[in-house]
């Protein structure tokens, strides 16, 4: 939430952050490994292993430099794709 925040240009559009964020639910993750096929930094693991916590069916993400080898693909059923491209399959 804090990187989202951070990268809003506007006061409205960080107020409105504010208001979606109020509906997230958190819930504590059980440990897990990733598989030995995925090679992601310390910080970013934890979000491709609370997505298969979740049992989540995709993972959005503008983190190109990070999760561009796996765009497009599936890790543990999870589909990585950048926000434009999930909206992309959502509009056909």
């Amino acid at each position: 939430m804090e990187e989202a925040r951070i990268n809003l240009s506007e006061d409205a559009q960080r107020r409105r952050l504010a208001r979606l964020a109020g509906g997230i639910q958190l819930f504590r993750a059980t440990p897990h490994q990733l598989p030995s096929s995925v090679s992601l930094p310390e910080k970013d693991r934890p979000i491709l292993l609370a997505a298969i916590d979740a049992k989540a069916t995709h993972l959005i993400t503008g983190d190109l430099r990070h999760f561009r080898a796996y765009l497009g693909k599936k890790v543990k059923e999870i589909l990585t794709l950048t926000p434009s491209q999930y909206l992309k399959t959502r509009l056909l």
